[in-house]
């Protein structure tokens, strides 16, 4: 087994294309380095690199072969496409009226996009973030930005309050283009990402969601509300919801292709489903569960939040109320209630009990047998 290793990076100097080679000091490797064409050594990067072409990459193979193990994790890095995921439309994109000398992105960026299948809320992130980005830097070619142009960008959206979500939604952005429109891979690996925030989610009591519920006059706004709640949806899993999804014979609700691009069932409460039935002799819907006035078109995103907006201002809830907290109130009242954990994890889609977990930090369930102090 080699004891000897050498890692591959790409790197990006003088506006060229280079491969950058990271290793421990060792005689050997020193000495076949300087075999290579033309080796330099970058202050900036601290390691040796030489010009990237495929002559070269085939040479440090061949001189390397038996003496050190190449790590290639860097280097050729692909992601894998979403094969199941619906076919991205970005034709909109191209098609839409922008402002005159707006900086819009580049062809091949939404080509990529369309080709790895991301969802259609990942794609309007990566376009807005990286149109935000370019246009920041209307006068410089692309090629030619490099890490530090990026950190003072980065700098720019930390004064102005940005959220960490957001400076990293627009580091993956410009990652994406770099490394997967431009195939190069960890380009910009030294590049900081903000510290994750852990956040405790947000709830309602069940009496403010029965309120909720039950002063909203308006069937489909009610049926809208109860499902977000009792089903634990995300909002853009409710508008596509199709009618066949729902199975009133398993008393089940079938989620497809929802984050992360899996498939899942949740659960369907009676009364909701006797809620379902009088909404569709109502407004007889064609396709979705829950369509615009345009029959068989998608009900929006924004009138969902209005209804739950006002809905809870009505039922005198006057903290800011989102389609998302009920289905973080969901996941907690099941918690509250003695559900195991992993039944939760599996009604909500989640990978792991950890992300499940949070939910244990707002139970107050977790309280009870805590003593009273002052009692």
């Amino acid at each position: 087994m080699l004891n000897k290793h050498i890692t591959l990076k790409h790197l990006f100097i003088k506006e060229k294309q280079c491969i950058g080679l990271q290793f421990n000091q060792d005689k050997v490797i020193q000495a076949l380095i300087k075999e290579l064409p033309n080796p330099k050594w970058s202050n900036e990067f601290n390691m040796v690199y030489i010009l990237n072409n495929k002559p070269n990459i085939s040479l440090i193979f061949e001189k390397f072969k038996g003496v050190a193990w190449v790590n290639c994790n860097y280097f050729f890095k692909e992601r894998k496409l979403n094969s199941d995921n619906k076919i991205t439309d970005v034709s909109w994109f191209r098609d839409r009226a922008v402002k005159k000398d707006f900086r819009t992105c580049p062809e091949e960026f939404l080509e990529k996009l369309e080709l790895k299948k991301y969802s259609d809320s990942t794609v309007k992130n990566y376009v807005h973030s990286f149109e935000t980005f370019i246009n920041y830097y209307e006068d410089r070619e692309l090629f030619s930005i490099n890490e530090n142009d990026i950190r003072v960008y980065l700098q720019k959206l930390i004064k102005e309050n940005r959220s960490n979500s957001y400076i990293n939604m627009s580091i993956n952005a410009i990652k994406f283009y770099y490394e997967m429109v431009l195939g190069m891979p960890n380009r910009f690996y030294s590049i900081e990402r903000p510290r994750k925030e852990i956040k405790l989610p947000k709830v309602l009591s069940k009496e403010e969601i029965i309120s909720i519920i039950n002063l909203t006059n308006n069937i489909k706004h009610k049926c809208i509300i109860s499902l977000l709640y009792s089903s634990g949806l995300r909002r853009n899993e409710l508008l596509n919801l199709k009618i066949r999804d729902v199975d009133s014979k398993r008393m089940v609700i079938r989620v497809e292709q929802a984050k992360g691009n899996k498939d899942r069932y949740t659960v369907l409460n009676k009364s909701v489903l006797l809620d379902l039935r009088t909404y569709f002799k109502v407004y007889r819907p064609k396709t979705y569960l829950f369509e615009s006035p345009i029959p068989g078109n998608k009900y929006s995103s924004s009138s969902v939040l209005q209804i739950v907006t006002k809905s809870a201002k009505k039922a005198g809830v006057y903290q800011k109320v989102t389609p998302h907290m009920l289905r973080h109130s969901f996941a907690t009242h099941l918690l509250e209630s003695g559900t195991d954990i992993r039944y939760i994890q599996l009604l909500l889609g989640h990978n792991s009990t950890k992300t499940t977990e949070i939910y244990t930090h707002v139970a107050t369930s977790s309280f009870t047998e805590i003593k009273d102090l002052l009692s």
